[in-house]
């Protein structure tokens, strides 16, 4: 008789599994986009290092070309796009770009797409040092 009260909790385990394992799976999709943003901010702000340097070259004449174009050709080469690129200072050397690649949310792979439906930017200068930094 001790057991009969139990008798209607059959087969709750596996309700309890079912529900333990879509816990998990819930919980890796969100460490998966998570960390696929934190990647993407990592390359938008690599991809606008880079595009400023190459920029900044260019501008100084160490290198041929316009100073955009060159900073567009070197953000695209590292998966970004140029969104704006600013080229200032007394002599024309300083260069401000913004970039920005998008997050995607399933693996190129399975979307075919390398863009999501987020997208982390960043901006960055390059050129001589400024008068605050001396």
């Amino acid at each position: 008789m001790s057991g009969a009260p139990f008798r209607e909790e059959r087969g709750s385990g596996t309700v309890l599994v079912l529900a333990m394992i879509a816990a998990l799976v819930m919980l890796i999709g969100v460490v998966h986009v998570l960390g696929t943003a934190a990647v993407a901010a990592a390359q938008a702000a690599r991809g606008a290092d880079l595009a400023a340097l190459a920029g900044a070259d260019a501008a100084r004449g160490l290198t041929p070309g316009d100073p955009c174009t060159v900073a567009e050709a070197v953000a695209e080469r590292n998966v970004t796009r140029l969104d704006s690129c600013q080229v200032t200072g007394r002599d024309g050397t300083e260069v401000f770009v913004s970039v920005s690649v998008g997050v995607p949310v399933l693996p190129a792979s399975l979307s075919g797409e390398h863009r999501g439906p987020w997208e982390a930017a960043r901006t960055a200068r390059a050129g001589p040092p400024s008068t605050a930094e001396m």
